[in-house]
């Protein structure tokens, strides 16, 4: 058949490709393949559907049955391409196309797609040399600054020898300088070699390159380069002329760039790090005294059109005080009551003059004086401005001013201003915030600072009706639902802080980012054991970023080596390293594995599939890009944020907490499984596998790196959770020296001796054969594992009659039922009778059954009293006793006894179901390991 006619008959599968109709696709592909079943791009083709129909196992086998063959068509190539980029197999992708341009050496497309390939899988080293290669093959100046760039990335790359760095950037340094030509330079390229000089710290070259015509031409149009140029200017001590440059910025291009006055003030008051020296004695204050009359000049030129000047002259009158040379005591505390005279209409004048206010005691005070009398009035123009006055006043608050009775009174004022000031909005569309949203965010704030003083979950109730009616009238304050989120979920109603939570419609980035809002220790809450998936689904859904992260950033950064944006490269590269190894993304991991293994059979398959992935986890450098700071903080200073107090168990997981709990699971699932490392790489059927920390860390062995926790990972656990790693570490140091023994030899991974045989008749040849006899010495387990049950029981029956919150006892429940798990997990291999009969481990079995029948037992009890506790939930007394602690709001129209009784019910019934739910479950994982 001609080449015309086959492509006739391929042209439908790339219209079903296009059209997203992969099964038509599939059949087309399996019809040609009948009649030429070796031709390449028929089968790079199948392959492309099969990995976006998700057959990924039947995908990766005909992926290498094609590069086996090394293609160099186009449409070979372009079809497998996509299909090894779905797959996230770019080590595969690089072999494909330096195969190809071996075979085509001649071809500059293959070559740069050769290049595009190293540069997506990170290969920096492999990257540069094929850029030199491409350079003296095709004579193009590009290729050589792609070489240079990827030099650069190489020494900044974390797995690179600290000796190694300084030797690249000298390398990076000596090409581009014999390339450099100034006339001819355009920004990215100035950005890449003053980066380069920078690193080197060859600031009196930097500044050579600066001072051309062309070099200060890119400067004032290019705000990279011009950042960049401050850092340089500020390292290499040439502090006065940066000063200078603001200066003329300010007066004559009236630039109000906030840099420019920290530039005039890092010159009069130069940062430690700085190279000159500070300036003492008269010199500086006269100095001050000049800087005061430029910036005094440009605020009355300004007027209230700009706040920069404003804060320029409160930053300059701060740091005279610090050193010593403000000429007068008060100047402060009137340049706080002329800012907030001029900008106290602005939501930004909070966080504008906090860092100011604690200066003094003294001007705070007076300060707050001044606020006092600003008039409390549901106008529009005064309404910002006297939420800022509350905040700001509340900020100031000493601790004898903090009793539960004045909070209340503020509280109830603040409510009484947000319902007056509501009229205000009553003609925007839902999509619009209120005007006095703050109000109810600032009040409910208020009412969790009472919970604070006095532990009184009345205070919440509270806090959650002042939201919940302040999100009726304003649906998409994301604040609002924040607040929500926290507070339902240390009430113990997860399920309405889970509703609220996907009301902030969180996408891509900020799944990596907001994700422990709703997901830190989601594991307490969690209802899998019966069934319901809700939470494992979040975690899944909220993993979907780290996926496209490894297929997207990596285009980024091919884009921006192919329009030579070399200052946007790093940042794409460092995104993407940082998403990588997401400290929330290993969070949400185990989060989801300790969820999986209360609902799915813990198989063979489950258990080596989590230890690979968990092992790859350990070994990551983390990086933690939680926001916490999106969270709004209007308590006094002297009291904990806002996040703090509402914090569940009163800290959050962190990069300790996560080692200890990945120690942990390893080691267990390590006694279940007999894979050999050595056959862990086909395990993996997405993505090549993750790069190695190479820190002298990661060099000790795992088993001892296992064995051991600091004092820094213990302390972000609670009480709760430390005698479970503990139950754990002695229930794996018992039982490790038999899973040692009974385990098969490495050569046969992940299978059991011959019909049952034991390792002396499986390993017999090598004349080291293991014998019955040999089988370690049973002893008793350790105190802390067989009491283990018994104490958690009799900790539970204690919250339980104490009246604990409804989050401590969910957390002492279901820490029993992974308990359990745990112990089902690593005693697994002792249910096959033939390995208890060959080896003699009778005794040993005796001993496990003990155990999990006192496990069963109290995971079972542990439910049923949380099933009976439901019961007491969700009943009208319960609604009632929530609407008298809410009787003070209903003072106000729009929160009446209805509206009140209505939020009661729903939460309520979400605590109600999840102890009702959580109890279910541990009962069923009780009669599923009995």
């Amino acid at each position: 058949m001609s080449a015309l006619a086959l492509e006739r008959q391929i042209r439908p599968i790339y219209d079903a490709l296009d059209s997203g109709s992969h099964k038509s696709a599939l059949v087309a592909c399996n019809k040609l393949l009948k009649k030429h079943p070796k031709n390449d791009h028929i089968k790079a083709l199948k392959a492309l559907a099969l990995t976006r129909a998700q057959k990924f196992e039947e995908a990766i086998v005909l992926c290498e049955e094609v590069l086996a063959t090394k293609p160099t068509d186009d449409g070979t190539i372009n079809a497998l391409m996509h299909a090894l980029r779905h797959l996230g197999r770019y080590s595969d992708l690089v072999k494909l196309f330096e195969e190809a341009f071996k075979q085509q050496p001649d071809n500059d497309e293959l070559g740069r797609q050769a290049f595009f390939a190293n540069v997506r899988a990170g290969n920096w080293k492999a990257s540069q040399l094929l850029a030199n290669k491409l350079n003296k093959q095709f004579h193009n100046d590009r290729y050589i600054f792609w070489g240079i760039m990827c030099t650069v990335l190489q020494a900044n790359d974390p797995t690179t020898a600290p000796e190694m760095r300084q030797i690249l950037f000298k390398l990076a340094h000596r090409l581009i300088s014999a390339l450099w030509k100034p006339a001819e330079a355009h920004a990215d390229r100035l950005y890449l070699h003053l980066t380069i000089l920078q690193h080197l710290q060859l600031y009196d070259d930097a500044r050579k390159i600066l001072e051309t015509e062309s070099a200060q031409f890119i400067c004032a149009r290019n705000l990279a380069c011009d950042y960049l140029r401050r850092d340089i200017m500020k390292a290499g001590g040439w502090l006065k002329e940066e000063a200078e440059i603001a200066e003329q910025r300010l007066l004559e291009k009236k630039d109000r760039n906030w840099l420019e006055f920290i530039s005039i003030l890092d010159e009069l008051f130069p940062p430690p790090t700085a190279s000159s020296g500070t300036p003492v004695g008269p010199e500086i204050a006269e100095r001050a005294q000049k800087i005061q009359k430029l910036f005094e000049g440009l605020a009355a030129e300004d007027g209230t059109r700009d706040r920069s000047t404003w804060l320029g002259l409160l930053e300059l009158e701060r740091r005279s005080r610090v050193h010593n040379v403000s000429p007068e005591s008060s100047r402060l505390s009137n340049l706080l009551k002329e800012y907030f005279e001029n900008f106290g209409d602005k939501a930004a004048c909070y966080e504008d003059l906090r860092p100011y206010v604690d200066a003094d005691p003294e001007i705070a005070s007076d300060f707050s004086a001044y606020l006092e009398g600003v008039p409390h009035v549901p106008v529009s123009a005064a309404l910002q401005r006297s939420i800022n006055a509350h905040k700001l006043l509340r900020y100031n608050l000493s601790a004898a001013q903090l009793t539960v009775e004045q909070e209340g009174a503020r509280a109830a004022n603040i409510l009484r201003e947000y319902f007056e000031a509501l009229p205000l909005g009553k003609d925007l569309p839902k999509s619009e915030l209120q005007p006095a949203d703050d109000l109810a965010v600032f009040a409910a704030q208020v009412y969790v600072n009472m919970f604070t003083l006095d532990n009184d979950t009345a205070h919440l109730h509270n806090a959650v009706v002042t939201l919940e009616c302040a999100s009726k009238y304003s649906p998409q304050s994301y604040l609002i639902h924040l607040e929500l989120v926290r507070i339902y979920r240390l009430l113990g109603a997860p399920q309405l802080g889970l509703d609220h939570y996907r009301l902030l419609n969180v996408k891509q980035v900020q799944s990596d980012t907001l994700s422990h809002l709703i997901l830190s220790r989601a594991t307490t809450f969690s209802l899998a054991a019966t069934g319901d998936l809700t939470y494992a689904s979040e975690c899944l859904e909220s993993s979907h970023i780290y996926f496209s992260n490894s297929q997207e950033t990596a285009e980024f950064v091919v884009k921006a080596f192919s329009t030579e944006k070399y200052s946007q490269i790093p940042e794409f590269v460092v995104f993407e390293e940082r998403l990588d190894n997401s400290l929330q993304r290993d969070l949400v991991k185990i989060e989801h594995v300790r969820m999986r293994v209360t609902h799915e059979p813990v198989t063979t398959e489950l258990v080596d599939m989590e230890l690979i992935e968990l092992k790859f986890i350990f070994d990551r450098l983390h990086h933690d890009n939680r926001d916490f700071d999106i969270l709004p903080n209007y308590q006094p200073r002297q009291q904990p944020a806002f996040a703090s107090q509402t914090t569940l168990f009163t800290m959050e997981p962190g990069l300790g907490w996560l080692s200890i709990f990945l120690k942990i699971y390893i080691r267990a699932l390590s006694e279940a499984s007999d894979l050999d490392p050595s056959v862990e790489d086909d395990k993996l059927l997405i993505g090549d596998r993750p790069r190695q920390n190479h820190s002298p860390e990661a060099s000790i062995p795992l088993k001892e790196r296992l064995s051991g926790t600091t004092a820094e990972e213990l302390s972000e656990l609670t009480e709760e959770e430390r005698l479970l790693v503990n139950y754990v570490v002695e229930l794996t140091n018992w039982l490790d020296p038999v899973h040692d023994f009974v385990r098969p030899p490495a050569d046969t991974p992940g299978q059991g001796s011959k019909n049952g045989a034991p390792p002396s008749e499986a390993n017999a040849s090598n004349g080291h054969a293991k014998k019955p006899e040999d089988t370690p010495a049973t002893t008793e387990p350790p105190e802390s594992v067989s009491l283990y049950f018994r104490g958690i029981e009799e900790r539970f029956s204690k919250a339980l009659d104490g009246g604990h919150p409804i989050r401590e006892l969910l957390h002492i429940a279901t820490l029993a039922q992974e308990a359990l798990l745990l112990l089902s997990i690593c005693t697994k291999r002792f249910k096959d009778a033939s390995v208890v009969r060959i080896n003699k481990l009778g005794v040993l079995v005796q001993h496990i059954k003990t155990l999990r029948s006192s496990a069963v037992a109290t995971v079972g009890q542990i439910g049923a009293q949380l099933v009976k506790a439901s019961e007491l939930e969700g009943t009208p007394s319960k609604r009632r006793q929530f609407v008298d602690h809410c009787q003070a709001l209903q003072l106000h129209p729009a929160i009446s006894h209805d509206y009140t009784l209505d939020v009661g019910k729903r939460f309520t019934d979400s605590q109600k179901r999840v102890l009702e739910g959580v109890g279910k479950g541990l009962e069923r994982i009780s009669k599923t390991y009995a």
